[in-house]
């Protein structure tokens, strides 16, 4: 089990050594294949999840059969938290976006380990926190940001986690189809396609498979405000 990156994840930040290593004895590992589904929107559910390696996306499907993603997490991040504290159907759809490994908590085992330990209480108060400031910004995009504002703004979330500096820029290998970033944002396939065609123009950023060079930024860092 990777206990160095579940020390990443907000659960494990406040444990020593030795109740890290206890408390993800306490978890269960599984590992689920690109495209497949780990749960669906509106499932039953009592576990906590951890990413290890890879990435999911976190998404919801409208009744209209239109797909919004809210999430795209990685190494170190949780999901699936809100049902031990809120019991009731899951609120999205997680499905892998590269091969991943995931380690799971029921309700019952953190019930035990937040008995007489704050410090893993604080964790997922900070978990929480983060998501609820993560949901006002979201909102906050909608309404006063424009789509390529709402694309560079992502690219520079995805490079935050998963970029990799190197000598010709930031490499962001985010394993996103052109639609999944165009879900992300919250915007149609072609105007996201737009926007980023733009940047290329301007020599902010090279597009690759899967992925994208940011070669300025500053100017993406400017454009997202």
């Amino acid at each position: 089990m990777n206990t160095e990156v579940l020390r990443q994840a907000p659960l494990f930040s406040g444990l020593d050594d030795e109740a890290a290593e206890a408390l993800s004895a306490s978890m269960s590992e599984s590992r689920i294949g690109r495209g497949e589904v780990l749960f669906h929107e509106g499932d039953d559910g009592d576990r906590l999840y951890v990413v290890t390696e890879g990435k999911v996306k976190l998404g919801r499907t409208s009744s209209d059969g239109r797909e919004n993603l809210l999430a795209i997490l990685g190494p170190g991040q949780m999901f699936g938290e809100l049902s031990l504290f809120d019991p009731g159907p899951r609120s999205a759809t997680v499905t892998a976006v590269t091969e991943c490994t995931i380690q799971s908590l029921g309700h019952e085992e953190l019930v035990r380990w937040l008995t007489g330990r704050p410090e893993v209480a604080r964790g997922l108060l900070t978990q929480l926190a983060g998501r609820l400031r993560k949901a006002n910004d979201v909102v906050a995009d909608l309404v006063f940001s424009d789509v390529p504002g709402r694309v560079a703004k992502a690219l520079l979330d995805l490079s935050s986690r998963f970029g990799r500096v190197a000598d010709d820029g930031v490499h962001v290998h985010h394993d996103l189809t052109q639609e999944e970033l165009a879900q992300l944002v919250g915007a149609s396939r072609e105007t996201v396609n737009k926007a980023l065609a733009d940047f290329v123009s301007r020599g902010w950023l090279r597009l690759e498979a899967r992925s994208v060079v940011i070669l300025d930024v500053e100017r993406l860092k400017r454009r997202a405000r």
